[in-house]
Protein backbone atom coordinates (compact mmCIF):
# COMPACT_ATOMS: atom_id res chain seq x y z
CA UNK A 1 0.00 0.00 0.00
CA UNK A 2 1.49 3.33 -1.03
CA UNK A 3 0.40 6.79 0.07
CA UNK A 4 1.72 10.29 -0.55
CA UNK A 5 3.73 11.45 2.51
CA UNK A 6 1.64 14.61 2.89
CA UNK A 7 -1.57 12.61 2.74
CA UNK A 8 -0.23 10.14 5.28
CA UNK A 9 0.58 13.04 7.61
CA UNK A 10 -2.94 14.48 7.17
CA UNK A 11 -4.49 11.07 7.88
CA UNK A 12 -2.40 10.63 11.03
CA UNK A 13 -3.39 14.10 12.23
CA UNK A 14 -7.09 13.32 11.61
CA UNK A 15 -6.97 10.11 13.67
CA UNK A 16 -4.89 11.70 16.42
CA UNK A 17 -7.44 14.53 16.80
CA UNK A 18 -10.44 12.21 16.64
CA UNK A 19 -9.10 9.93 19.39
CA UNK A 20 -7.27 12.63 21.39
CA UNK A 21 -4.31 10.27 21.34
CA UNK A 22 -0.81 11.24 20.23
CA UNK A 23 0.60 7.74 20.82
CA UNK A 24 -0.95 6.24 17.68
CA UNK A 25 1.18 4.27 15.26
CA UNK A 26 0.00 3.37 11.76
CA UNK A 27 0.53 0.43 9.46
CA UNK A 28 -1.20 -0.67 6.24
CA UNK A 29 -4.28 -2.81 6.90
CA UNK A 30 -5.43 -3.48 3.34
CA UNK A 31 -6.17 -1.97 -0.05
CA UNK A 32 -9.04 -2.75 -2.37
CA UNK A 33 -9.59 -2.61 -6.12
CA UNK A 34 -10.44 1.09 -5.93
CA UNK A 35 -8.20 3.99 -4.90
CA UNK A 36 -9.05 3.47 -1.24
CA UNK A 37 -6.57 2.19 1.29
CA UNK A 38 -7.00 1.19 4.92
CA UNK A 39 -4.60 1.78 7.79
CA UNK A 40 -4.56 0.24 11.23
CA UNK A 41 -4.00 2.72 14.04
CA UNK A 42 -2.65 1.25 17.29
CA UNK A 43 -2.66 3.19 20.54
CA UNK A 44 0.25 2.78 22.95
CA UNK A 45 -1.72 4.51 25.72
CA UNK A 46 -5.18 2.98 25.25
CA UNK A 47 -4.09 -0.42 23.94
CA UNK A 48 -6.75 -0.54 21.25
CA UNK A 49 -6.76 -0.56 17.45
CA UNK A 50 -8.88 1.25 14.90
CA UNK A 51 -8.92 1.40 11.12
CA UNK A 52 -8.62 4.61 9.12
CA UNK A 53 -9.95 4.68 5.57
CA UNK A 54 -8.07 6.86 3.11
CA UNK A 55 -10.40 7.78 0.23
CA UNK A 56 -8.69 10.47 -1.86
CA UNK A 57 -11.16 13.25 -2.78
CA UNK A 58 -11.78 13.43 -6.51
CA UNK A 59 -11.09 9.72 -6.84
CA UNK A 60 -13.40 8.22 -4.21
CA UNK A 61 -16.61 9.50 -2.63
CA UNK A 62 -17.29 8.88 1.04
CA UNK A 63 -20.98 9.78 1.00
CA UNK A 64 -22.20 6.42 -0.30
CA UNK A 65 -19.92 4.45 2.03
CA UNK A 66 -21.13 6.32 5.11
CA UNK A 67 -24.76 6.00 4.04
CA UNK A 68 -24.60 2.24 3.46
CA UNK A 69 -22.61 1.68 6.67
CA UNK A 70 -25.43 3.34 8.62
CA UNK A 71 -28.06 1.21 6.86
CA UNK A 72 -26.21 -2.04 7.55
CA UNK A 73 -25.58 -1.28 11.22
CA UNK A 74 -29.21 -0.16 11.68
CA UNK A 75 -30.26 -3.61 10.42
CA UNK A 76 -28.03 -5.34 12.98
CA UNK A 77 -25.26 -6.29 10.56
CA UNK A 78 -21.57 -6.20 11.42
CA UNK A 79 -20.38 -3.32 9.28
CA UNK A 80 -17.65 -1.11 10.79
CA UNK A 81 -18.77 1.38 13.42
CA UNK A 82 -17.85 4.93 12.43
CA UNK A 83 -16.23 7.03 15.16
CA UNK A 84 -15.27 10.07 13.09
CA UNK A 85 -15.21 11.20 9.50
CA UNK A 86 -13.84 14.07 7.44
CA UNK A 87 -15.61 13.96 4.10
CA UNK A 88 -13.74 16.98 2.73
CA UNK A 89 -10.36 15.32 3.32
CA UNK A 90 -11.58 11.78 2.58
CA UNK A 91 -10.91 10.07 5.92
CA UNK A 92 -13.01 7.79 8.13
CA UNK A 93 -12.08 6.42 11.55
CA UNK A 94 -13.85 3.13 12.20
CA UNK A 95 -13.84 0.00 14.32
CA UNK A 96 -11.29 -2.66 13.49
CA UNK A 97 -12.87 -5.88 12.17
CA UNK A 98 -9.49 -7.61 12.12
CA UNK A 99 -7.60 -9.10 9.21
CA UNK A 100 -9.05 -12.64 8.96
CA UNK A 101 -10.84 -12.66 5.63
CA UNK A 102 -12.99 -15.62 4.70
CA UNK A 103 -10.81 -16.33 1.66
CA UNK A 104 -7.78 -17.44 3.65
CA UNK A 105 -9.70 -19.80 5.96
CA UNK A 106 -12.18 -21.41 3.56
CA UNK A 107 -11.57 -25.01 2.54
CA UNK A 108 -13.67 -28.13 1.97
CA UNK A 109 -13.86 -28.84 5.69
CA UNK A 110 -14.57 -25.30 6.93
CA UNK A 111 -16.90 -24.06 4.17
CA UNK A 112 -20.26 -25.06 5.65
CA UNK A 113 -19.44 -23.69 9.09
CA UNK A 114 -18.05 -20.42 7.73
CA UNK A 115 -20.76 -19.89 5.16
CA UNK A 116 -23.63 -20.50 7.63
CA UNK A 117 -23.29 -17.07 9.32
CA UNK A 118 -22.58 -15.50 5.92
CA UNK A 119 -25.92 -16.83 4.66
CA UNK A 120 -27.55 -15.45 7.81
CA UNK A 121 -26.01 -12.06 7.08
CA UNK A 122 -27.16 -12.23 3.46
CA UNK A 123 -30.71 -13.04 4.50
CA UNK A 124 -30.65 -10.12 6.96
CA UNK A 125 -29.37 -7.77 4.27
CA UNK A 126 -32.12 -8.84 1.89
CA UNK A 127 -34.95 -8.63 4.43
CA UNK A 128 -33.96 -5.96 6.98
CA UNK A 129 -31.84 -3.27 5.34
CA UNK A 130 -33.63 -0.04 4.45
CA UNK A 131 -33.28 0.42 0.68
CA UNK A 132 -35.16 3.72 0.36
CA UNK A 133 -33.19 6.07 -1.88
CA UNK A 134 -30.60 3.54 -3.04
CA UNK A 135 -29.90 3.55 -6.77
CA UNK A 136 -31.63 0.81 -8.79
CA UNK A 137 -29.68 -1.93 -10.56
CA UNK A 138 -31.49 -0.97 -13.76
CA UNK A 139 -30.98 -1.73 -17.44
CA UNK A 140 -28.54 1.12 -18.05
CA UNK A 141 -26.32 0.00 -15.18
CA UNK A 142 -26.42 -3.65 -16.28
CA UNK A 143 -25.54 -2.67 -19.87
CA UNK A 144 -22.67 -0.41 -18.77
CA UNK A 145 -21.21 -3.24 -16.70
CA UNK A 146 -21.51 -5.81 -19.48
CA UNK A 147 -19.77 -3.48 -21.91
CA UNK A 148 -16.62 -3.77 -19.80
CA UNK A 149 -16.26 -7.32 -21.17
CA UNK A 150 -15.72 -6.49 -24.87
CA UNK A 151 -13.85 -3.26 -24.12
CA UNK A 152 -11.29 -4.48 -21.61
CA UNK A 153 -11.20 -8.27 -21.95
CA UNK A 154 -11.79 -8.94 -25.64
CA UNK A 155 -10.29 -5.85 -27.22
CA UNK A 156 -7.64 -4.74 -24.73
CA UNK A 157 -6.54 -8.05 -23.19
CA UNK A 158 -7.03 -10.48 -26.09
CA UNK A 159 -6.41 -7.90 -28.82
CA UNK A 160 -9.57 -9.16 -30.50
CA UNK A 161 -12.02 -7.23 -32.67
CA UNK A 162 -15.22 -9.33 -32.51
CA UNK A 163 -16.50 -8.55 -36.01
CA UNK A 164 -20.17 -8.66 -37.02
CA UNK A 165 -20.66 -12.30 -36.10
CA UNK A 166 -19.04 -11.85 -32.68
CA UNK A 167 -20.96 -8.68 -31.90
CA UNK A 168 -24.24 -10.37 -32.82
CA UNK A 169 -23.57 -13.17 -30.35
CA UNK A 170 -22.43 -10.79 -27.63
CA UNK A 171 -25.43 -8.50 -27.99
CA UNK A 172 -27.90 -11.38 -28.11
CA UNK A 173 -26.41 -12.83 -24.92
CA UNK A 174 -26.48 -9.43 -23.21
CA UNK A 175 -30.21 -9.14 -23.96
CA UNK A 176 -30.87 -12.57 -22.40
CA UNK A 177 -28.86 -11.69 -19.29
CA UNK A 178 -30.47 -8.28 -18.80
CA UNK A 179 -33.99 -9.64 -19.25
CA UNK A 180 -33.30 -12.36 -16.67
CA UNK A 181 -31.88 -9.87 -14.16
CA UNK A 182 -34.77 -7.43 -14.52
CA UNK A 183 -37.50 -10.05 -14.03
CA UNK A 184 -36.22 -11.03 -10.59
CA UNK A 185 -37.63 -9.75 -7.28
CA UNK A 186 -35.40 -7.02 -5.88
CA UNK A 187 -33.61 -6.56 -2.57
CA UNK A 188 -30.57 -4.80 -1.11
CA UNK A 189 -27.51 -5.76 -3.20
CA UNK A 190 -24.02 -5.35 -1.71
CA UNK A 191 -22.45 -6.03 -5.17
CA UNK A 192 -19.20 -7.47 -3.82
CA UNK A 193 -20.41 -9.97 -1.24
CA UNK A 194 -17.63 -12.55 -1.37
CA UNK A 195 -14.75 -14.10 0.53
CA UNK A 196 -12.42 -11.09 0.35
CA UNK A 197 -15.05 -8.76 1.79
CA UNK A 198 -16.22 -10.95 4.67
CA UNK A 199 -14.21 -10.93 7.87
CA UNK A 200 -14.11 -13.62 10.53
CA UNK A 201 -14.85 -11.85 13.81
CA UNK A 202 -14.79 -14.21 16.82
CA UNK A 203 -18.10 -14.26 18.67
CA UNK A 204 -19.85 -12.03 16.14
CA UNK A 205 -21.52 -12.07 12.75
CA UNK A 206 -19.16 -11.85 9.77
CA UNK A 207 -17.67 -8.41 9.32
CA UNK A 208 -18.89 -6.84 6.07
CA UNK A 209 -16.72 -4.38 4.14
CA UNK A 210 -16.48 -2.76 0.70
CA UNK A 211 -20.22 -2.10 0.50
CA UNK A 212 -20.21 1.44 -0.90
CA UNK A 213 -21.57 0.39 -4.32
CA UNK A 214 -24.80 -1.06 -2.88
CA UNK A 215 -27.97 -0.81 -4.98
CA UNK A 216 -31.49 -2.25 -5.10
CA UNK A 217 -31.40 -5.13 -7.53
CA UNK A 218 -31.83 -8.81 -8.42
CA UNK A 219 -32.29 -11.11 -5.46
CA UNK A 220 -29.74 -13.68 -6.72
CA UNK A 221 -26.85 -11.25 -7.16
CA UNK A 222 -25.12 -11.37 -3.78
CA UNK A 223 -25.79 -15.09 -3.41
CA UNK A 224 -24.01 -15.97 -6.64
CA UNK A 225 -21.18 -13.57 -5.72
CA UNK A 226 -20.69 -15.55 -2.53
CA UNK A 227 -20.89 -19.15 -3.75
CA UNK A 228 -19.52 -18.67 -7.28
CA UNK A 229 -16.75 -16.54 -5.88
CA UNK A 230 -14.14 -15.20 -8.32
CA UNK A 231 -11.37 -16.18 -5.88
CA UNK A 232 -12.33 -19.68 -4.76
CA UNK A 233 -14.14 -22.54 -6.54
CA UNK A 234 -16.58 -25.13 -5.23
CA UNK A 235 -18.08 -28.22 -6.90
CA UNK A 236 -21.25 -27.42 -8.84
CA UNK A 237 -23.47 -29.69 -6.75
CA UNK A 238 -22.35 -27.93 -3.57
CA UNK A 239 -22.99 -24.52 -5.11
CA UNK A 240 -26.52 -25.48 -6.15
CA UNK A 241 -27.24 -27.00 -2.73
CA UNK A 242 -26.30 -23.71 -1.06
CA UNK A 243 -28.32 -21.79 -3.64
CA UNK A 244 -31.45 -23.88 -3.05
CA UNK A 245 -31.06 -23.62 0.71
CA UNK A 246 -31.02 -19.84 0.46
CA UNK A 247 -33.96 -19.89 -1.92
CA UNK A 248 -35.98 -21.89 0.61
CA UNK A 249 -35.24 -19.33 3.30
CA UNK A 250 -36.36 -16.48 1.03
CA UNK A 251 -39.59 -18.36 0.33
CA UNK A 252 -40.16 -18.76 4.07
CA UNK A 253 -39.67 -15.01 4.50
CA UNK A 254 -42.16 -14.25 1.74
CA UNK A 255 -39.52 -12.62 -0.47
CA UNK A 256 -39.84 -15.25 -3.17
CA UNK A 257 -42.71 -17.24 -4.72
CA UNK A 258 -40.99 -18.92 -7.64
CA UNK A 259 -39.98 -22.53 -8.25
CA UNK A 260 -36.54 -24.08 -8.37
CA UNK A 261 -36.18 -24.16 -12.16
CA UNK A 262 -36.72 -20.45 -12.58
CA UNK A 263 -34.54 -19.75 -9.55
CA UNK A 264 -31.69 -21.85 -10.97
CA UNK A 265 -31.85 -20.02 -14.30
CA UNK A 266 -31.87 -16.63 -12.55
CA UNK A 267 -28.94 -17.71 -10.38
CA UNK A 268 -26.91 -19.01 -13.35
CA UNK A 269 -27.54 -16.02 -15.57
CA UNK A 270 -26.94 -13.48 -12.81
CA UNK A 271 -23.60 -15.14 -12.17
CA UNK A 272 -22.79 -15.00 -15.87
CA UNK A 273 -23.60 -11.29 -16.02
CA UNK A 274 -21.32 -10.73 -13.04
CA UNK A 275 -18.50 -12.84 -14.45
CA UNK A 276 -18.54 -11.16 -17.86
CA UNK A 277 -18.34 -7.84 -16.05
CA UNK A 278 -15.52 -9.12 -13.84
CA UNK A 279 -13.48 -10.31 -16.84
CA UNK A 280 -13.53 -6.69 -17.96
CA UNK A 281 -12.89 -5.22 -14.52
CA UNK A 282 -9.92 -7.47 -13.74
CA UNK A 283 -8.32 -6.47 -17.04
CA UNK A 284 -9.06 -2.78 -16.47
CA UNK A 285 -7.41 -3.03 -13.06
CA UNK A 286 -4.19 -3.98 -14.83
CA UNK A 287 -4.23 -1.90 -18.01
CA UNK A 288 -5.63 1.27 -16.43
CA UNK A 289 -4.66 1.01 -12.76
CA UNK A 290 -1.48 -1.13 -12.81
CA UNK A 291 -2.87 -3.83 -10.49
CA UNK A 292 -1.53 -7.00 -12.09
CA UNK A 293 -2.59 -9.52 -9.45
CA UNK A 294 -6.18 -9.68 -10.73
CA UNK A 295 -5.02 -11.25 -14.01
CA UNK A 296 -4.30 -14.42 -12.01
CA UNK A 297 -8.02 -14.79 -11.32
CA UNK A 298 -9.10 -14.64 -14.98
CA UNK A 299 -8.92 -18.42 -15.66
CA UNK A 300 -11.42 -19.25 -12.89
CA UNK A 301 -13.80 -16.51 -14.02
CA UNK A 302 -13.55 -17.80 -17.60
CA UNK A 303 -14.33 -21.35 -16.46
CA UNK A 304 -17.47 -20.09 -14.76
CA UNK A 305 -18.42 -18.10 -17.84
CA UNK A 306 -18.10 -20.98 -20.29
CA UNK A 307 -19.64 -23.60 -17.99
CA UNK A 308 -22.80 -21.56 -17.42
CA UNK A 309 -23.18 -20.28 -20.98
CA UNK A 310 -22.85 -23.82 -22.37
CA UNK A 311 -25.70 -25.05 -20.16
CA UNK A 312 -28.29 -22.63 -21.56
CA UNK A 313 -29.51 -22.92 -25.15
CA UNK A 314 -30.00 -19.18 -25.62
CA UNK A 315 -26.36 -18.58 -24.63
CA UNK A 316 -24.73 -21.53 -26.40
CA UNK A 317 -23.69 -19.47 -29.43
CA UNK A 318 -21.79 -17.01 -27.24
CA UNK A 319 -20.16 -19.94 -25.43
CA UNK A 320 -18.93 -21.67 -28.60
CA UNK A 321 -17.69 -18.40 -30.12
CA UNK A 322 -15.91 -17.35 -26.91
CA UNK A 323 -14.31 -20.75 -26.39
CA UNK A 324 -12.86 -20.52 -29.89
CA UNK A 325 -11.51 -16.99 -29.30
CA UNK A 326 -9.88 -17.86 -25.98
CA UNK A 327 -8.45 -21.16 -27.22
CA UNK A 328 -5.41 -22.15 -25.21
CA UNK A 329 -4.25 -18.61 -24.43
CA UNK A 330 -2.67 -17.98 -21.05
CA UNK A 331 -5.12 -15.42 -19.70
CA UNK A 332 -2.85 -14.51 -16.80
CA UNK A 333 -0.26 -12.91 -19.08
CA UNK A 334 -0.63 -9.25 -20.04
CA UNK A 335 -1.24 -8.59 -23.72
CA UNK A 336 2.20 -7.03 -24.22
CA UNK A 337 3.98 -10.19 -23.08
CA UNK A 338 1.80 -12.72 -24.86
CA UNK A 339 3.10 -14.18 -28.09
Amino acid sequence: VTIDPERLQAMQAFATRALSDDTLTFEPASADASFRSYWRATSASQGGTWVVMNAPPGRESLGAWLDVARRLRAAGLNAPQVFADDVAQGFVLMSDLGSRTYLWELDDASADALYAPAFDALLAMQTRVDVAGLEPYDESRLVAELELFPTWFLQKHLGLEPGCSGWDRIEAAFTVLIDSALEQPTAFVHRDFHSRNLMIVPGAMPGIVDFQDAVVGPVTYDLVSLVRDCYIEWPAERVYAWSNMHRDRLVEKGVLKFGELRWKRWFDLMGLQRHLKVLGIFCRLWYRDGKAQYLNDLPLVMRYTLAVAEKHKDLAELASWLRKQVGDRDLTRPAATRG
